[in-house]
């Protein structure tokens, strides 16, 4: 009786490459060999890691989410674009600065299940449209995937 052998598969998803940046100032490490846990630009961040088509430019304004979703970080733009410091942010529920354009409880639901799923560990990027709690007439394309470590969701406000 032959026994069956482990053969490698090729995956069904094609992997993007990680881009590395820092979770307060958004920025790439000055040196892309240097494994600092902190950021050696702003000194105040974690390096993260998340696919190349979803991390930020270094301008755009983020959140990191967990599975909780509450706010682990911030960027210093998302801070000036949503007018809190990341201090009285963190630990703070991501619906308390952003929420589905859409203002229908189908539409909230849809955003904190797609954050839930990235913090969870989902591959791939989704994109939404969100505005900031309490505004009305100001709307963001978001992009949201996972990031870390650990794993988190990765919430990227463009333009």
């Amino acid at each position: 009786m032959s026994r069956p052998f482990l053969r490698a598969v090729t995956p069904l998803v094609p992997s993007v490459p990680d881009a590395r940046f820092c979770g307060h100032c958004g920025q790439p490490p000055r040196d892309p060999q240097l494994t600092a846990r902190v950021c050696d630009r702003c000194h105040l961040g974690m390096v993260l890691t998340a696919a190349q088509d979803l991390a930020p430019n270094g301008r755009e304004p983020f959140l990191v989410v967990d599975r909780q979703l509450a706010v682990c970080a911030m960027s210093r733009s998302a801070e000036r674009l949503l007018s809190v410091e990341e201090p009285d942010a963190v630990n703070r529920l991501l619906t308390d600065f952003l929420v589905p354009a859409d203002a229908d409880t189908t539409a909230q639901n849809a955003l904190l299940a797609l954050v839930v799923e990235a913090a969870s560990g989902a591959a791939g990027v989704t994109r939404t449209v969100v505005r900031p709690a309490g505004e009305f007439g100001v709307f963001f394309e978001a992009r949201i995937g996972i990031v870390g470590p650990p794993p988190a969701a990765l919430v990227v406000l463009d333009g």
